[in-house]
């Protein structure tokens, strides 16, 4: 056999046993780690093809008096909006399961609703902001509109949702009338930037 120039076997056979040995020593370290792997991969191919899992639905407030359960006032304000409530110090909040204080009389009498919860704020420079939350028969929104257009109200109704306001001698009135639900809202005299939309927001998700 020809032998290649520069080679020198007592160098490359003690290296190539060498090598080996290296090699047979790393498969060696690996072994343990083979059924590891394969869970590894057998839980990656599993969790890519497998349904994920669907979160559960918050019960958000309007979800929570619809049910009757246990509610109150914090739970119809976000952090925010409770914050701007409340940083005054000279704040004072009543819970109370009062009709909603809307200048429209005629609505509550028309509506009939069953309160679940009204929270009024008082201020010491004689502002007051009160929200009240209550459940409403289907014929609510056709009924509330025909009343509060007719006081002079601005409304809207988008997706079965209807939404109106108005402004008369320092008063902003709001009302959302959906999913069987009245959220009505009275700031005299205190206002908050965009309470009626925040507020909704925060009650129906």
């Amino acid at each position: 056999m020809a032998r290649v120039g520069g080679r020198n076997s007592w160098i490359a056979v003690p290296a190539g046993l060498a090598c080996a040995a290296v090699v047979g020593a790393l498969v060696w370290l690996a072994l343990p780690m083979v059924p590891v792997t394969i869970t590894w991969a057998g839980d990656t191919l599993r969790n890519a093809t497998s349904p994920r899992p669907v979160a559960p639905v918050a019960d958000t407030p309007a979800r929570l008096a619809l049910e009757d359960a246990d509610i109150d006032c914090r739970a119809l304000y976000s952090d925010s909006l409770w914050n701007e409530l409340t940083w005054r110090g000279r704040t004072i909040l009543d819970q109370t399961y009062d009709p909603p204080a809307t200048a429209v009389t005629s609505l509550t009498e028309v509506l009939a609703p069953e309160v679940r919860l009204t929270c009024a704020w008082t201020d010491r420079a004689d502002g007051a902001i009160v929200t009240t939350l209550a459940v409403v028969g289907s014929d609510a929104p056709a009924l509330a509109e025909a009343a509060l257009r007719g006081q002079g109200f601005a409304c809207e109704v988008t997706d079965a949702v209807l939404r109106c306001a108005r402004t008369q001698e320092g008063t902003v009135e709001d009302h959302v009338v959906r999913e069987g639900l009245w959220l009505s809202s009275s700031e005299r005299a205190w206002h908050l930037e965009d309470y009626g939309r925040r507020l909704e927001l925060q009650v129906f998700g």
